[in-house]
């Protein structure tokens, strides 16, 4: 896979989405959060979209490396977090998970996805953290 770094976060959300609607259509509801985001890593990879799966997060505090085990789903281009959900609703919990994700690893950008929705655009939540739009 080839890696342009010219992309914007904004562009890179236009073409993720674009991936996760593919899968959605395919898969529809009901899948455990694992398989869609299997799915969708492999259609990031048939889209030629450079990704990490599972990347480790390091959480600094007061100077001292915690290992509490946070993971990202998928990282973009180093870019767009993507976190993966299969449940009822999106919670505030979910939403604070994602922000949180984004002051870590100081990305401008978050996709929050539940793919267990009827219509995938109802389960697409898009996070910011200071980015210009």
């Amino acid at each position: 896979m080839s890696l342009d770094t010219n992309k914007t976060e904004n562009q890179l959300s236009r073409e993720i989405i674009g991936a996760a609607l593919e899968v959605h259509k395919a898969l529809g509801p009901g899948l455990l959060e694992s398989a869609y985001e299997t799915s969708l890593a492999r259609e990031l990879e048939l889209r030629r979209i450079e990704f990490t799966r599972q990347l480790g997060l390091p959480l600094i505090y007061k100077d001292a490396a915690c290992d509490v085990g946070y993971r990202l789903d998928l990282l973009v281009e180093g870019k767009v977090i993507i976190e993966i959900k299969s449940v009822e609703a999106l919670t505030d919990v979910h939403v604070a998970q994602v922000l949180t994700y984004l002051k870590l690893t100081g990305c401008k950008l978050g996709l929050l996805i539940n793919f267990n929705v009827k219509r995938l655009k109802d389960g697409i939540r898009r996070l910011v953290n200071r980015l210009d739009e």
